[in-house]
């Protein structure tokens, strides 16, 4: 049982309490509609209640994905530490986040634990390792802190990701192939505890290749080209490289999952691409679980105010 924060705020955050509670509220209220809404988006379901355009594939474009399995829902939580972080206190939890992530219908949840600490906590790894009912997509950066400790809380699968500092969220794919022995190495070390491995890299056939010779299981494929295409053009020009690319990881054998940028008005094209096992987003989830919980969390705020 994960004790809940609340309960042992220190004095100093007491004035914040309510303001707190009532982020987290909004948080509670949006995350669970909002995974099963991705979902049902991605199955092609109706989304009424989601005021946000459905994409329309062009009339020459031919659906790419011929078989019948959706993809999976990967739900990055990162976000939801990003706002705790920024008072350095205790909530929202991303531990709670994740639960109600889970209650919607996500099939796993991803956070990517960063050398400086910015956003996810060692803490939350540790409590996430230990409660989680779907797999840990542990994302990391090719460093042997970080590596240590994913070979202690033993997660589903570890995604390498590059890191810089000074980035405010990642910005292009891992260079495999410039770094390949320096990656062995880590890959080695969590092959050793039976972790899946997964590169996060750009859709790159020279990338794709380096992967592939390292045996690792996967490649999630940046997405964040298609993401943030300036016009139709580039953007159907982006998808067709991603769906020429993702033939390129399964005829080498390995898992394709995709990530980076993706919305409600955008991931269709993607999660219809042929062969896709694992869709992995997170801002978009989080950031408009703010919006829908709103209406909600106001009316219970005001029924504790005039308890």
């Amino acid at each position: 049982m994960v004790a809940n924060p609340m309960n042992t705020l220190p004095k100093q955050f007491q004035s914040r309490r309510t303001g707190l509670f009532f982020f987290e509220t909004i948080l509670a209220t949006g995350v669970t509609l909002l995974v099963s809404l991705y979902k049902t988006r991605k199955k092609g379901g109706p989304i009424a209640d989601l005021a946000v355009p459905r994409y329309t594939f062009p009339s020459n474009h031919q659906n790419p994905r011929q078989d019948t399995l959706m993809p999976l829902l990967g739900v990055n939580i990162d976000h939801v530490a990003t706002v705790r972080q920024a008072r350095r206190t205790y909530e929202p939890d991303p531990v709670h986040a994740a639960v109600l992530a889970e209650q919607g219908g996500a099939d796993g949840i991803t956070v990517h634990l960063r050398e400086d600490r910015r956003h996810i906590q060692d803490r939350d790894i540790r409590v996430l390792s230990e409660m989680l009912r779907v797999g840990m997509n542990f994302e990391m950066a090719v460093e042997q802190e970080i590596t240590d400790i994913a070979c202690e809380v033993l997660p589903k699968q570890a995604t390498l990701v590059p890191e810089k500092r000074e980035e405010v969220t990642t910005e292009g794919g891992l260079d495999v192939s410039g770094q390949k022995e320096r990656i062995h190495q880590c890959i080695e070390q969590l092959k050793e505890k039976q972790i899946s491995v997964s590169l996060f890299i750009d859709p790159d056939e020279e990338q794709i290749t380096a992967s592939a010779e390292l045996g690792v299981d996967a490649v999630e494929l940046h997405t964040g080209a298609y993401a943030d295409a300036a016009d139709d053009a580039t953007q159907q020009q982006e998808l067709a490289r991603l769906i020429q690319t993702s033939k390129y990881v399964l005829d080498a054998g390995l898992t394709l999952n995709m990530g980076h940028g993706l919305t409600y008005r955008n991931v269709t094209p993607v999660a219809q691409i042929a062969g896709v096992h694992e869709l992995n987003i997170g801002h978009s989830i989080i950031s408009h679980a703010v919006m829908v919980g709103l209406e909600r969390a106001v009316r219970e705020m005001k029924q504790l105010i005039n308890a």
